[in-house]
């Protein structure tokens, strides 16, 4: 197994991480990445079965389990009880649960209302040039989660806050402030579902956390910690990747040209798959290995990390024909972007009519959109995400 150097914080790296991969497929599946100091999967082979390897998991083996420093306490509590570094048969549990209130009729449920916003929020554009991730990007997703959890719609400002400080966490660029930031977020956002969770418990209404509460299957319900971590799970992923898939995608299709038919109602679902294959909001997934295990000529020991290059594995060109091009009219079938196997994103149907609600809708109303500025994207890998996308309408 190759040894390879890059830096996930380096400036050209961060703007443009797929000629990093494209010359690591080109020597091999899986490689030593040495700034994270384990085995990284860079080919859809590779991703695609260390994705479904039951050898592999999210949950830290348990002698290497340990307690982490006590400013991080309130963090690492709410990550505790999230499905989201759970193996069976605790995940089973928690993710059977979780769909029985998060169920496709709920999130179709929603189309009608994000209708409505997508509309109001473009009435209320700034004049030239302005900032689409904060005008709309970011609105359309977090206003979503709120009235899908059926919080106020006026605490998503709030919301944002707490989630991108704990995101933060997840980033290369992580420093000791982050950390700080990021277990402060925890603990008010985990003190705010406890009191709200608990006035749902005795005034049930049509929203997520009510179902959640009274999910119930053979007798076991989630505990409160568990519903607290689902919740801040069902925010945090559900948001930030959103919000990056619209961005990203807005971004792509202003610089390849974007077509009408793109948009039409037989082509919008084939061209957000594109968009998430293309450009997808986070690029990098661990796991453990469970046990000794031979993969693609390495030998894992229990306890190895092996990262999992999901937008590495959707423009390998033994997988797809021409992957480096944007063709929406492709059939979508390489995209590792929701991960997959029994931990594939729960919130992916949502994402995915969000994102075919809010496309038509945007273009729609503004034809002669047009970039202002050179997008740029954040120092935040293993996320991928612009830090602003200046527009004109």
């Amino acid at each position: 197994m190759k040894t390879l150097t890059q830096s996930p914080t380096g400036p050209a790296f961060v703007q443009d991480p797929y000629l990093f991969y494209a010359a690591a497929r080109e020597q091999g599946q899986l490689h030593h990445w040495q700034d994270y100091g384990m085995a990284a999967a860079f080919g859809h082979s590779a991703v695609h079965m260390l994705l479904r390897d039951r050898r592999f998991g999210r949950e830290v083996p348990e002698e290497m389990r340990q307690d982490g420093p006590a400013h991080l306490a309130p963090f690492l509590t709410a990550e505790a009880h999230s499905m989201l570094d759970a193996e069976p048969p605790r995940h089973t549990r928690l993710r059977r649960l979780v769909l029985r209130a998060f169920t496709s009729r709920e999130i179709a449920a929603l189309q009608p209302g994000l209708e409505v916003l997508c509309h109001r929020l473009i009435d209320a554009f700034p004049a030239d040039p302005f900032d689409l991730l904060d005008a709309y990007c970011t609105q359309v997703p977090v206003i979503a989660i709120c009235r899908l959890l059926g919080v106020p719609e006026e605490m998503a400002p709030q919301l944002l806050d707490w989630s991108h400080r704990m995101v933060a966490m997840y980033q290369a660029s992580r420093t000791e402030q982050t950390e700080h930031a990021a277990a402060e977020a925890s603990q008010q956002f985990t003190e705010f579902l406890r009191g709200y969770i608990g006035k749902r418990r005795n005034d049930p209404r049509d929203d997520l956390i009510t179902r959640l509460i009274a999910a119930e299957e053979e007798g076991d319900k989630l505990s409160t910690d568990e519903l607290i971590g689902t919740c801040i799970l069902l925010l945090n992923a559900g948001h930030e990747a959103t919000v990056h898939s619209l961005g990203n995608g807005v971004k792509t299709m202003l610089q390849q040209g974007w077509q009408p038919d793109w948009l039409a109602p037989d082509g919008i679902e084939g061209l957000v798959e594109e968009i998430l294959r293309f450009d997808p909001p986070l690029h990098m997934f661990t796991r453990y290995a469970y046990e000794e295990a031979e993969v693609f000529g390495h030998t894992f020991q229990r306890g190895d990390q092996v990262a999992l290059l999901l937008a590495a594995a959707n423009r390998d060109p033994s997988a797809l024909d021409r992957p480096e091009v944007f063709d929406p009219s492709r059939p979508p079938k390489v995209n590792k972007s929701f991960g997959g196997g029994l931990h594939f994103c729960v919130g992916a149907p949502l994402a995915r009519l969000e994102m075919q609600i809010a496309l038509p809708i945007l273009f729609g109303r503004c034809p002669d959109l047009k970039l202002a500025a050179e997008p740029e994207y954040s120092n935040t890998y293993h996320f991928h995400g612009l830090t602003r996308l200046l527009v004109s309408s």
